[in-house]
């Protein structure tokens, strides 16, 4: 059984919509794939309706939160939220606040880039982005105008937290949105909690705080983990009575990196389904 719970689609920042991308998970062999767009369900319906025969979508998201770095300081933290309900009241007023503040902020920074002669249409980027705007859709945006040749040179010289035109934006404190997702019937996984060529890194102390509140598991094989860190991540997991995660982090395009490039054990994923309240895998 082949299980990728970490993937997106043109709900947020990856290039396949919705139902290309569980057409893509099904040609690719999986068995189960989660979609997981940033701070946004809206992507759910259209991959409902479209999964493959044979194929079991998980239905989730990755919220953008605030958690504690290493050196004591608030670090960005990407929290996978698998199978809550999406009505809950308390969810919808925070997924409208985080959307509200990624609209803002890729508004700001596409607006530095135009007046310092950057060709960049402000609304054009906004209009094709939708709510879920994030910084991929400025990168692609800079490479279609020519100002630099991939996506991860846009980032590299200009949208990371060391870049000339960064904005930060006001996200969820990570040990609220694990409370947020339990209440709502969901699963929480940190995602690629040791990525560190995107920055400083979340406290380990943090996590075992979070696994005492109801952390669901921790994502260990990820494109972006090494070795040593992925085995970090499953030893840590085994210490705190969560399950581990792989996955691919899939974007489409936007990445060179293929569904199922990492899975996640069986086990685990049964581990998931033991825990969820919120809504039921959809089955094609």
């Amino acid at each position: 059984m082949r299980i990728d719970l970490h993937s997106h689609s043109t709900a947020s920042d990856g290039t396949d919509s919705p139902s290309a991308l569980v057409r893509a998970a099904a040609e690719a062999g999986l068995d189960v794939v989660a979609l997981t767009d940033h701070d946004t369900t809206t992507g759910w319906d259209e991959a409902a309706a479209a999964t493959p025969s044979g194929l079991r979508l998980v239905r989730g998201m990755e919220m953008s939160c605030t958690g504690r770095g290493e050196d004591g300081a608030p670090v960005a933290v990407h929290l996978l939220a698998y199978l809550f309900d999406p009505d809950d009241p308390d969810f919808v007023v925070e997924l409208g606040r985080l959307r509200g503040e990624r609209v803002s902020r890729i508004r700001t920074m596409a607006e530095r880039m135009a007046d310092d002669g950057l060709p960049i249409d402000v609304d054009a980027v906004l209009a094709q982005a939708g709510p879920a705007a994030g910084r991929p859709h400025l990168a692609r945006a800079l490479v279609d105008a020519g100002v630099v040749a991939t996506v991860g040179d846009a980032f590299a010289e200009l949208l990371s937290p060391r870049g000339r035109y960064y904005v930060s934006k006001a996200d969820t404190p990570l040990a609220d949105a694990v409370r947020m997702v339990t209440a709502a019937g969901g699963v929480t996984v940190i995602a690629h909690a040791r990525a560190r060529a995107r920055g400083r890194l979340l406290a380990l102390d943090h996590i075992e705080e979070l696994a005492e509140i109801g952390l669901g598991g921790l994502e260990a094989d990820h494109p972006d983990h090494s070795d040593a860190d992925a085995r970090l991540m499953r030893d840590m997991a085994e210490r705190l009575g969560l399950f581990v995660t792989g996955s691919s982090d899939y974007h489409g395009r936007n990445k060179d990196i293929a569904l199922g490039r990492f899975t996640t054990d069986p086990g685990a994923y049964e581990a998931l389904l033991d825990r969820a309240k919120g809504v039921e895998v959809v089955v094609g």
